[in-house]
């Protein structure tokens, strides 16, 4: 798999941009790594140190009111994103030819805004946001 992300530098960023979500009761899961290296099935690892060649890295975040964003970073520069902001919203996020550490925070902002912090006054089936590639179902 292509190395387009650094893993290493993307958990970095994501403890980052988690840290004010924490203050407002977003509790975030501890990170898990994958290791291209280890056999079928590859486990999941929440200490860094026991992958020697990580090629993802997942988050889960919870909030109030049972809502969750669940992510999957892969180093080649794609992100498998679940989130439920509510009963009647839910799904998966797009999340493709992300190009840095850096690209992935943004998006992470922005998928955390999207899912526990939505846009008061709509309803979240109508919020849709083309410019930062955050869709509402």
């Amino acid at each position: 798999m292509e190395r387009t992300v650094d893993l290493d530098r993307a958990a970095a960023v994501l403890a980052d941009r988690a840290a004010p979500w924490r203050d407002r009761g977003v509790v975030f899961e501890p990170v898990t790594w994958r290791d291209a290296e280890a056999s079928w099935p590859q486990p999941l690892e929440t200490d860094r140190a026991r992958v020697g060649d990580p090629d993802s890295l997942g988050v889960l975040a919870r909030g109030p009111d049972d809502t969750e964003l669940f992510v999957v970073l892969f180093r080649g520069g794609w992100a498998d994103v679940e989130f439920i902001a509510s009963l009647d919203d839910f799904g998966m996020l797009p999340a493709s030819d992300i190009v840095s550490a850096e690209d992935f925070g943004d998006r992470l902002a922005q998928w955390l805004r999207r899912v526990f912090d939505p846009p008061r006054g709509e309803s979240p089936q109508a919020w849709s946001c083309a410019s930062d590639g955050v869709h509402g179902e």
